[in-house]
């Protein structure tokens, strides 16, 4: 009979150690009754924020902007065998000049002039090579740029597919916490009833301990429903780029 008062002592004990657990919080505010509270944004416009915010989209993105700006460089790639040269020298030349009269000898003339010399003039050339290759060049531009289209589409379908699986993926989580949050309260009503009888001698030690044994397995139940939910949940959030809460 001494042993009575002692495991009466370790079940209290051992209460009021996860009375004391339930009140600690991952990051998201749940209480016992469930998850109700918890605002999860319509699915439409998770999708929206993370298109707008996720970074391989935006990657994907500057890669269509790159290739578009590869098909205009290539079709304006003849511009360079069109061209306006100019030239300007300025300095001392040495000019040197003959003349000759009829019925006189030659007379030559060399003089020194400080002058500015200028030239302007328009080139146009056309080779061969780039009359040929111009329209492959422009075809592989145009192949490069449906392309990089078709991987930024093809991102935004696997984000979408991701967003779409992870918000269900709450949504279950959330309805399964909701069950064990109510499990558990229902659990905790049951234990406190069988405590009574306990000290009233109407339950043995023997029945005392397996219930408490239940309502334990049923809390670590609810535990981890918890922290699968707020995982997901969280998950969630940072797919969407925004806090929900």
């Amino acid at each position: 009979m001494k042993s009575i008062p002692v495991i009466f002592i370790l079940i209290c004990l051992n209460l009021g150690l996860t009375s004391r657990m339930e009140a600690q919080d991952l990051g998201v505010d749940l209480p016992q009754e469930g998850t109700d509270h918890v605002y999860i944004p319509p699915l439409t416009v998770v999708i929206d924020s993370a298109m707008s915010t996720n970074a391989m989209v935006r990657f994907r993105d500057l890669g269509i902007i790159g290739k578009k700006s590869n098909l205009t460089s290539y079709k304006n790639y003849w511009t360079r065998n069109i061209g306006l040269q100019a030239d300007v020298r300025y300095g001392t030349f040495n000019n040197f000049s003959t003349s000759t009269a009829e019925g006189q000898t030659t007379s030559m003339y060399a003089t020194n002039v400080d002058q500015t010399v200028y030239g302007i003039g328009v080139y146009v050339k056309f080779p061969l090579q780039d009359i040929v290759d111009r329209k492959n060049q422009i075809n592989m531009a145009n192949a490069e740029l449906e392309q990089a289209r078709s991987m930024a589409e093809g991102q935004r379908d696997e984000l979408r597919q991701e967003v779409i699986q992870q918000y269900n993926d709450v949504i279950l989580k959330k309805r399964i916490l909701t069950i064990k949050s109510r499990n558990f309260s229902d659990s905790k009503v049951n234990m406190d009833m069988v405590e009574k009888q306990f000290r009233n001698g109407v339950v043995t030690v023997t029945e005392y301990a397996r219930i408490s044994d239940i309502v334990a397995d049923i809390e670590a139940e609810y535990e981890a429903a918890k922290t699968d939910f707020i995982t997901s949940f969280m998950i969630l959030e940072e797919m969407a780029g925004f806090k929900f809460n």
